[in-house]
């Protein structure tokens, strides 16, 4: 199996929480490998995007690391989508709030009626725009984001190096 990027994601899928706040967020993410920290959030904001639009992405735990997203698109030269999602981001104006029910008050003023009902959502223009550079735009996300993961090696992340720590230990043990 060709490495991927998600082989540069997975080590720190677990560690870097979007679930527990801004300040753990922030902490742990600017922990990981720069070029591993665009491609996960980058990935996170394909995701949550792709399954429920701009709101979905800015009303779940996820919005917290909108701005992080948009570098990680530029990064891997997605620089129009990189655009749509800082449009979006911006909607919220300065500074952008990652507290979670913040973000949410914040969604409530942009829509006050039922912001998750599709077509009517102020984010309907750049979830189609969003959409459709996703697939075509530098050959689309996962090749993009594959040939940019291709540039480094794959990290050590907190789980490898417990498992490469545990392996020694067994290794001296044995010995």
């Amino acid at each position: 199996m060709a490495e991927g990027y998600w082989e540069h994601v997975e080590p720190f899928w677990e560690t870097v929480s979007i679930y527990d706040g801004p300040e753990e967020f922030l902490q742990h993410f600017t922990e990981t490998p720069e070029h591993a920290a665009h491609l996960f959030a980058l990935h996170w904001c394909a995701s949550e995007i792709c399954n429920g639009g701009f709101h979905q992405f800015f009303f779940n735990s996820t919005g917290v690391l909108a701005p992080e997203a948009v570098a990680g698109f530029r990064a891997i030269g997605m620089t129009r989508t990189a655009a749509v999602v800082a449009t979006a981001v911006a909607s919220f104006g300065e500074p952008y709030p990652r507290d979670r029910e913040e973000r949410q008050d914040a969604l409530d003023a942009l829509d006050p009626g039922d912001a998750g009902d599709g077509g009517n959502s102020p984010f309907a223009d750049l979830d189609s725009q969003f959409y459709d550079l996703l697939g075509c735009e530098n050959g689309g996300m996962e090749k993009a984001a594959e040939r940019y993961a291709a540039r480094f090696p794959i990290p050590d992340g907190p789980l490898r190096g417990i498992g490469l720590l545990n392996r020694l230990l067994a290794a001296l043990h044995t010995n």
